[in-house]
């Protein structure tokens, strides 16, 4: 390959792993499997490896998870949760032994002590204690900076409030990694619940999980069957000095990571029982094909082992690269495979018209879970399966998150196979009877009729959902009724609903109606960044958003920026600038934005954003101050409050410790905030202060 086609396949590629990345770890919604992923990820790896000149320092090689999301306060990790590298195979496990050698020669990897423990296919999770109280809780975020869960987290039950006594003098200050996850029994159950209720059914325990994390409202989590493993020591500051000091922090500093875990399990945190310390590379080969086998036994979904040096103080010599530790390795299990019927193919289309065709299947269980329907990506996918309906079919899962078909099992290829011949990509839209089109130069194909009603339902559903105008109460089944009904065809006229026609739909009563209403009402008061996410803008996502708003400060500005002022813009580049200024200078879309200023929405950079509008300057009043907000206020939302805060230099954690500087108080606040507040005498501020706060970072005199 050339070295400008390596260029692009490389920009292609990050371009690819960002979003994925995105999807998977902030929206909580996969689009690929974990092993189509993970190709992209090695063949970036191995483009940059051989061509070192293509390798960018924001390449997401280097990089650990993915941005925060903007729906929870920022936490920043003392010491960063870092990801794993992955093994696939027996060989690739005996060459990370080997290189263990080279970095210490002196051991012997027969008698080398490991730590095998199973891989909990859940969300990564930090606690913090203080003097042996539950104070945090944060996710990995991009490994440096987290989401602030702790309310959610402090309703799972197997989550400690505050550390045994039976363990010793508790630290001052502890840090414990772990994994919130969701039984594979819980997660049936819930589904049936779910299923029972007419709600959305979940498409595996890890999204359940993460889904019932990241939720605005602790009651919702709280119902949710969550639980926790702990896994590793982070952070570790004295003992208390009540517990009295001297020797007592030897009982919390342990030498080896099986010691670690014993430490955890008898300070009253749950540890995971399969988790096994094993002698030599051999042992550590042979536990990770015993829990492969046994994988379904278990109640809790893995997809691999994490195999770590058992010594601690080699964990300090053997070091880090930028992503990962060297003294530890993921070994990832093989996707299963099952074969099934292939019942028929059908094609969904999605919000931007894009027609996707889909297997529907004889039920399998597989990879943990019962499988009906699989991806079949798009139409060189399927001609080059060559799969068709009636055909026995190979189905994979296993930890992956969606389903895919494979291929045909050719043992069960019979003669009648050949006279139903190859299945053809249909020419017309399944929902409005109008052209499917395959873009020159593209794998995707599209229905061009933008008054389809899937597409009208789906961009509804897109507009309205928690990563964009976040209405409440407007899922997709409701969206299917108002269009059904007449009363919606586009978003912009949601804004223009009454509660007349909403009281005669099935389901909707007074009460909904104005629920509905005034969540929709609400919606308008959301950031010009959420606005943006919403309008559905191919390759626009929340982190991509958030920069054009804090950049250009307004819809308007942005309206008139150029293809090289966008493309200027950090985190945008060329690929998105052209998408933004196609989408903008849409005559269909102008309308629709015109429709919508003209309704009310915020369209200009929020009070105290990420950045200040362009010629505007935000003063650095707050810099390396910590203010906690807590309550609401009426000026501001709290991502706003807490987004002017950053914007001068400051953080606003999502708890009060010893280092806050002040703690903002809105109606309705958090007791537990105030309380600690009072106890620590740390200021305490009304709406007033808090602006006065941020012009002049001073605190009001006593």
């Amino acid at each position: 390959m050339a070295s400008g086609d390596l260029a692009a396949r490389a920009a292609e590629l990050r371009d690819a792993i960002n979003y994925h990345n995105e999807r998977y770890h902030v929206l909580d919604s996969p689009e690929i499997s974990d092993a189509e992923y993970d190709a992209l990820v090695r063949e970036l790896r191995s483009i940059e490896a051989e061509h070192p000149q293509l390798a960018t320092p924001d390449s997401p090689t280097l990089a650990v998870g993915a941005a925060p999301s903007p729906l929870f306060a920022e936490v920043r990790h003392e010491i960063p949760m870092m990801s794993l590298d992955n093994a696939q195979s027996e060989a690739e496990l005996r060459s990370w032994s080997e290189r263990l050698l080279r970095l210490a020669p002196e051991l012997e990897l027969s008698t080398l002590a490991f730590s095998c423990e199973p891989k909990v296919d859940g969300v990564a999770m930090s606690l913090t204690y203080e003097r042996g109280q539950f104070v945090r809780a944060a996710t990995r975020g991009n490994g440096v900076v987290g989401e602030d869960v702790t309310a959610n987290v402090a309703t799972v039950a197997s989550v400690p409030q505050a550390i045994s006594r039976r363990s010793g003098p508790v630290p001052e200050r502890l840090s414990v990694r772990g994994e919130i996850y969701m039984p594979t029994k819980e997660f049936a159950a819930l589904n049936d619940r779910q299923l029972a209720a007419g709600a959305k059914v979940f498409a595996n325990p890890r999204n359940s999980a993460a889904g019932s994390l990241r939720q605005k409202d602790p009651k919702i989590t709280a119902s949710r069957p969550l639980s926790f493993w702990a896994y590793q020591i982070g952070e570790l500051d004295g003992a208390s000095p009540e517990e009295g000091g001297g020797g007592a922090t030897l009982r919390w500093a342990p030498e080896s990571q099986s010691g670690a875990l014993d430490q955890l399990r008898a300070a009253g945190f749950p540890v995971s029982p399969d988790a096994r310390r094993v002698v030599g590379i051999d042992a550590v080969i042979a536990r990770c094909h015993e829990l492969e086998e046994h994988r379904h036994d278990l109640p809790y979904e893995i997809d691999g082992v994490v195999v770590k040096v058992d010594d601690l103080a080699l964990h300090r010599r053997l070091g880090q690269t930028s992503r990962a530790p060297r003294w530890a390795i993921a070994f990832k299990f093989a996707p299963e495979e099952l074969a099934t019927r292939l019942l028929d193919i059908e094609v969904s289309i999605g919000r931007t018209g894009r027609a996707t065709p889909f297997a529907r299947l004889s039920p399998v269980f597989v990879g943990g879970s019962t499988v009906q329907l699989a991806t079949l990506h798009n139409e060189d996918q399927v001609r080059a399966k060559d799969v068709r309906p009636g055909d026995m079919v190979l189905v994979h899962k296993a930890g992956d998150v969606i389903p895919e078909v494979v291929g045909p099992v050719l043992a069960h290829l019979d003669a009648p196979r050949r006279r139903r011949g190859r299945w053809r990509f249909p020419t017309l839209c399944p929902s409005c009877g109008g052209p499917l089109v395959r873009l020159p130069g593209e794998s995707d194909t599209y229905c061009t009729n933008i008054d389809c009603p899937a597409q009208r339902v789906q961009r509804i559903v897109h507009f309205a959902s928690r990563g964009a105008m976040d209405i409440e109460g407007l899922g997709e089944m409701r969206v299917v009724q108002l269009v059904g009904a007449g009363l919606i065809a586009d978003p912009t006229d949601l804004y223009g609903l009454d509660a007349a026609p909403l009281v005669e739909l099935e389901g909707m009563g007074p009460l909904s109606a104005a629920n509905l209403l005034g969540a929709i009402d609400a919606s308008k008061r959301q950031p010009l960044s959420r606005l943006l996410v919403a309008l559905g803008i191919r390759h626009v996502g929340p982190t991509v958003a958030r920069a054009l708003a804090a950049t250009f400060g307004s819809l308007e500005a942005l309206r008139g920026a150029s293809e090289d002022e966008l493309a200027a813009v950090e985190g945008v580049g060329r690929i998105i600038a052209d998408s933004v200024v196609k989408f903008l200078a849409n005559p269909a879309n102008r309308l629709v934005l015109d429709r919508l200023v003209a309704a009310g929405l915020t369209t200009t950079q929020a009070r105290g954003g990420a950045a200040a509008p362009r010629g505007e300057e935000t003063h650095r009043t707050l810099l390396g101050r910590s203010v906690v907000v807590t309550g609401t206020l009426s000026a501001y939302t709290r991502e706003e409050a807490e987004a002017a805060i950053v914007a001068r230099g400051g953080k606003s954690p999502g708890s009060v410790s010893r280092s806050t500087y002040a703690l903002v108080v809105g109606e309705a606040p958090g007791a537990a905030k105030l309380t600690r507040a009072e106890a620590l005498g740390i200021a305490i501020l009304d709406e007033s202060a808090f602006e006065r706060l941020l012009a002049t970072g001073e605190l009001p005199s006593a």
